[in-house]
């Protein structure tokens, strides 16, 4: 498998996705951090859906939270994009 670069792990071809986590069998997995609910460690981290579901995954706390921070700054920053282009048209 290819090895992802920090910016791979939140776009693909311009458009935002979700964040890239290993579980626990290795198995790389893309979960969508907004249906985190909790994150349960001990020993392993634990990712509990808003759906229920739980998903446990080999990482620690603070690359979890590295993680979904980035995706948010990311999400954040082309709404601040998409926002400063309409005004640009507005502008027009």
């Amino acid at each position: 498998m290819e090895a992802f670069c920090p910016a791979d792990e939140f776009h693909v071809r311009e458009r935002l996705i979700m964040i890239l986590v290993k579980k626990i069998n290795k198995q790389d997995i893309i979960v969508n951090c907004e249906l985190i609910q909790t994150i349960e460690f001990s020993p392993h981290a634990v990712i509990t859906l808003t759906n229920g579901e739980k998903i446990i995954i080999a990482a620690g706390p603070e690359e979890i939270i590295r993680k979904v921070i980035e995706y948010k700054r990311a999400v954040n920053a082309r709404g601040i994009e998409i926002r400063a282009g309409n005004a640009s048209i507005e502008a027009m």
